[in-house]
């Protein structure tokens, strides 16, 4: 039988998930619950409807439909430096369709954007067909991770471990949720893992809290948890943050963080 994949979205030209211009596959399904997120289409692994739209969101893909779709973009890779990234969902959840498609992409740029929460086994394969790795943390403190996200943090901080050691470049993401992630305390417990870090991040990149962020939850009949619209970051603690990590050597994306506010 052949190898499938569930993807629910793929982005052309896209400028933020990695370096260059970029071709970004969404695949289905996410083993992690975080109350914040996004990509609500993104968390079941079956195919859904939108209400909205009433099309179905999930695709069956074959290896070889992704691949053609890749590399009719070489072209503007190699003239941006650019290439493909793999988000989700949780795009570990089907490692065996991304690595086989990667394998069949020669020298184009593959960057896998993960929450890292699969085994060591499952990541260690992910890391030898993959450039760049962007990895989520989100919650250093296991009991709130799991309220938050609903399962530990044991595996992504092993995982992470793994990543620093393996010599594969990597970016870390840290999604600032108001009073959940963005604490004061939580941003000190980060600062101490990255510390511990043999290698470190190339860079942190800090990421505001998005006030949009429940506006798809409706059209697939789902509840956004975050209710308040005027939850808003802790904006003086962020910069602190980034200053401390500048302090330690560890480049931080822009100059100062600032959250999107309503009119």
């Amino acid at each position: 039988m052949a190898l499938t994949g569930i993807i629910f979205d793929i982005k052309e030209f896209a400028l933020n998930d990695g370096p260059g211009i970029r071709i970004t596959i969404f695949m289905k399904g996410c083993p992690l619950r975080c109350l914040w997120c996004h990509n609500p289409e993104g968390l079941n692994s079956e195919p859904q409807i939108n209400k909205k739209t009433h099309r179905m969101v999930g695709q069956e893909c074959s290896v070889e439909d992704i691949v053609r779709k890749i590399v009719k973009f070489k072209d503007v890779f190699a003239l941006s430096d650019g290439g493909v990234t793999f988000s989700g969902g949780e795009p570990a959840l089907q490692s065996d369709f991304i690595i086989e498609v990667v394998k069949h992409l020669g020298d184009v740029h593959k960057n896998l954007d993960t929450s890292g929460y699969c085994d060591v086994s499952v990541f260690k394969r992910l890391l030898e067909v993959f450039d760049l790795i962007f990895f989520d943390l989100k919650l250093i403190d296991d009991d709130l991770h799991k309220k938050y996200t609903g399962v530990s943090n044991k595996k992504i901080l092993e995982n992470l471990k793994v990543l620093d050691e393996s010599g594969v470049p990597y970016h870390i993401r840290i999604p600032l949720i108001p009073g959940i992630t963005d604490t004061e305390k939580n941003l000190n417990d980060i600062i101490s893992i990255l510390l511990s870090l043999k290698n470190k991040p190339l860079r942190v990149d800090p990421l505001p809290y998005n006030i949009l962020a429940g506006g798809k939850y409706p059209v697939y009949g789902m509840l956004f948890p975050f209710e308040d619209e005027k939850m808003q970051n802790n904006i003086e603690l962020i910069n602190q943050f980034k200053q401390n990590l500048l302090k330690y050597n560890i480049k931080v994306i822009g100059d100062e963080v600032k959250c999107l506010q309503k009119d």
